[in-house]
């Protein structure tokens, strides 16, 4: 028992690092804000949490923010952008792991990725416009946004660049699990 914990932590630990590593190389999407960055860190965050479990996935997320804001910062001061990864990976995670654990076929793997891009877009749309939009203008100190501005920004930037980011992910994701089967049920074989 206790060496299947240190197996899932020093993998957690690599995977974090991976992550990181991914979250660093990040690039704009055209037609979309240039401030918003599309990155792969999702997908160490996955594996962690279909071989895993939930929580080791939210580790990986939360590790990779954490190391992101010790050597990057933020340029509000405040990790208002990290805290915002965060919270969209751990949306577009959590999904995927409870379906795929349930029963380990693509079609409920498919099945969570789709959810949780649906969930990770509708609640990040409705928290950059209660708290994260308004976070980053007051820890700048510059002049709040109009509602109306606020609400273009989320329909016009935000909405699509979540869409768009969870469904590049879903294909890549994909794609690596259909490569990475055999290994993966195995390492899951071998949590049970």
């Amino acid at each position: 028992m206790q060496k299947g914990k240190i197996k899932q932590m020093v993998a957690v630990s690599m995977l974090s690092t991976i992550a990181y590593v991914l979250m660093m190389l990040d690039f704009p999407f055209p037609g979309l804000p240039p401030f918003l960055k599309i990155d792969f860190s999702e997908v160490p965050a996955l594996l962690a949490a279909i071989i895993f479990g939930p929580i080791a996935g939210v580790m990986v997320e939360g590790i990779k923010n954490t190391l992101h804001y010790g050597i990057v910062g933020s340029f509000t001061g405040v990790p208002v952008g990290q805290l915002a990864n965060f919270i969209a990976g751990v949306l577009f995670i959590l999904p995927v792991s409870y379906l795929f654990r349930k029963k380990h076929t693509v079609k409920r793997l498919s099945g969570g990725l789709i959810l949780g891009t649906a969930l990770m877009t509708l609640t990040m749309g409705l928290l950059n416009y209660v708290i994260i939009l308004p976070a980053y203008t007051w820890f700048l100190g510059a002049e709040p946004m109009s509602n109306q501005v606020m609400m273009d920004l989320i329909l016009k930037g935000i909405t699509p660049f979540n869409l768009v980011k969870g469904t590049i992910i879903t294909l890549l994701f994909l794609a690596l699990y259909n490569r990475m089967k055999p290994w993966v049920k195995k390492q899951i074989a071998q949590q049970a």
